[in-house]
Protein backbone atom coordinates (compact mmCIF):
# COMPACT_ATOMS: atom_id res chain seq x y z
CA UNK A 1 0.00 0.00 0.00
CA UNK A 2 1.12 3.60 -1.21
CA UNK A 3 1.58 6.50 1.70
CA UNK A 4 -1.01 8.15 0.11
CA UNK A 5 -3.42 5.14 -0.09
CA UNK A 6 -2.70 4.12 4.09
CA UNK A 7 -3.82 8.18 4.49
CA UNK A 8 -6.50 7.70 2.85
CA UNK A 9 -7.78 4.72 4.71
CA UNK A 10 -6.33 6.34 8.11
CA UNK A 11 -8.55 9.60 7.31
CA UNK A 12 -11.50 7.02 6.28
CA UNK A 13 -11.24 5.30 10.03
CA UNK A 14 -11.02 8.34 11.86
CA UNK A 15 -14.06 10.06 9.33
CA UNK A 16 -15.52 6.76 10.23
CA UNK A 17 -14.84 6.52 13.94
CA UNK A 18 -16.00 10.13 14.25
CA UNK A 19 -19.12 9.16 13.00
CA UNK A 20 -19.99 6.16 15.07
CA UNK A 21 -19.09 8.29 18.28
CA UNK A 22 -21.45 10.69 17.10
CA UNK A 23 -23.99 8.59 16.33
CA UNK A 24 -23.48 6.98 19.87
CA UNK A 25 -23.92 10.15 21.37
CA UNK A 26 -26.38 11.18 19.82
CA UNK A 27 -28.04 8.19 20.64
CA UNK A 28 -28.21 8.67 24.43
CA UNK A 29 -28.41 12.64 23.87
CA UNK A 30 -31.57 13.35 22.37
CA UNK A 31 -33.25 10.99 24.82
CA UNK A 32 -31.76 12.83 28.06
CA UNK A 33 -32.74 16.21 26.62
CA UNK A 34 -36.28 14.86 26.04
CA UNK A 35 -36.46 14.45 29.88
CA UNK A 36 -35.06 17.65 30.73
CA UNK A 37 -37.13 19.31 28.77
CA UNK A 38 -40.21 16.83 29.97
CA UNK A 39 -38.78 17.76 33.03
CA UNK A 40 -38.22 21.82 33.14
CA UNK A 41 -41.46 21.90 31.19
CA UNK A 42 -43.44 20.09 33.80
CA UNK A 43 -42.11 22.38 36.62
CA UNK A 44 -43.04 25.46 34.58
CA UNK A 45 -46.56 23.85 35.00
CA UNK A 46 -46.65 23.22 38.37
CA UNK A 47 -45.85 27.31 39.12
CA UNK A 48 -48.04 28.04 36.45
CA UNK A 49 -50.82 26.24 37.79
CA UNK A 50 -50.22 27.55 41.43
CA UNK A 51 -49.76 31.20 39.76
CA UNK A 52 -53.07 30.72 38.19
CA UNK A 53 -55.08 29.41 41.25
CA UNK A 54 -53.56 32.53 43.65
CA UNK A 55 -54.23 34.50 41.09
CA UNK A 56 -57.76 33.58 41.22
CA UNK A 57 -58.15 33.73 44.88
CA UNK A 58 -56.59 37.22 44.43
CA UNK A 59 -59.22 38.09 41.96
CA UNK A 60 -62.16 36.98 44.09
CA UNK A 61 -60.63 38.75 47.38
CA UNK A 62 -60.64 41.68 44.82
CA UNK A 63 -63.95 41.74 43.85
CA UNK A 64 -65.41 41.64 47.32
CA UNK A 65 -62.75 44.38 48.31
CA UNK A 66 -63.94 46.86 45.19
CA UNK A 67 -67.68 46.20 46.27
CA UNK A 68 -67.17 47.10 49.38
CA UNK A 69 -65.11 50.53 48.66
CA UNK A 70 -67.41 51.47 45.96
CA UNK A 71 -70.67 51.04 48.19
CA UNK A 72 -68.34 53.15 51.09
CA UNK A 73 -67.54 55.49 48.33
CA UNK A 74 -71.05 56.56 47.13
CA UNK A 75 -72.11 56.51 50.72
CA UNK A 76 -70.01 58.99 51.47
CA UNK A 77 -70.41 60.90 48.21
CA UNK A 78 -74.13 60.97 48.91
CA UNK A 79 -73.33 63.26 51.64
CA UNK A 80 -72.79 66.15 49.56
CA UNK A 81 -75.16 64.87 46.02
CA UNK A 82 -78.02 62.89 46.02
CA UNK A 83 -77.76 59.60 46.03
CA UNK A 84 -77.88 58.52 42.39
CA UNK A 85 -75.71 61.55 41.47
CA UNK A 86 -73.30 59.64 43.87
CA UNK A 87 -73.50 55.94 42.66
CA UNK A 88 -72.72 57.61 39.07
CA UNK A 89 -69.81 59.47 39.34
CA UNK A 90 -68.20 56.39 41.64
CA UNK A 91 -69.34 53.74 38.56
CA UNK A 92 -67.48 56.47 36.18
CA UNK A 93 -64.55 56.31 38.25
CA UNK A 94 -64.31 52.70 38.38
CA UNK A 95 -65.10 52.03 34.61
CA UNK A 96 -61.97 54.34 33.84
CA UNK A 97 -59.82 52.68 36.73
CA UNK A 98 -60.91 49.11 35.11
CA UNK A 99 -59.93 50.35 31.75
CA UNK A 100 -56.36 51.77 32.40
CA UNK A 101 -55.89 48.39 34.23
CA UNK A 102 -56.88 46.42 31.45
CA UNK A 103 -54.44 48.25 28.72
CA UNK A 104 -51.78 47.60 31.23
CA UNK A 105 -52.51 44.08 31.44
CA UNK A 106 -52.29 43.50 28.30
CA UNK A 107 -48.80 45.08 27.74
CA UNK A 108 -47.67 42.78 30.37
CA UNK A 109 -48.75 39.89 28.42
CA UNK A 110 -47.61 41.33 25.75
CA UNK A 111 -44.01 41.06 26.75
CA UNK A 112 -44.24 37.99 28.66
CA UNK A 113 -42.13 35.11 27.15
CA UNK A 114 -43.08 31.93 25.76
CA UNK A 115 -43.38 28.99 28.11
CA UNK A 116 -40.47 27.46 26.54
CA UNK A 117 -37.86 24.46 27.61
CA UNK A 118 -35.10 27.62 27.77
CA UNK A 119 -32.59 25.68 29.95
CA UNK A 120 -33.02 22.71 27.48
CA UNK A 121 -32.38 24.95 24.73
CA UNK A 122 -29.17 26.21 25.56
CA UNK A 123 -28.17 22.87 26.32
CA UNK A 124 -28.62 21.61 23.38
CA UNK A 125 -27.34 24.43 21.26
CA UNK A 126 -24.06 23.98 23.49
CA UNK A 127 -23.87 20.72 22.75
CA UNK A 128 -24.82 21.25 19.37
CA UNK A 129 -21.91 23.75 19.11
CA UNK A 130 -19.50 21.61 20.76
CA UNK A 131 -19.82 18.56 17.91
CA UNK A 132 -19.56 20.81 15.34
CA UNK A 133 -16.40 22.08 16.56
CA UNK A 134 -15.14 18.81 17.30
CA UNK A 135 -16.11 17.66 13.78
CA UNK A 136 -14.17 20.64 11.99
CA UNK A 137 -10.69 19.25 14.06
Amino acid sequence: MSTMQRQDHAADGSVGVLVSRASQQISVLVPEEMHLARAEMSQKGKRYGKGGALYGAASILGVLVLQALASTSVAAVALVLPVWDAALIITAVLAAVAGGTALARKKQIAQASAPAPEQTIDSVQAELSEIEEKAHR
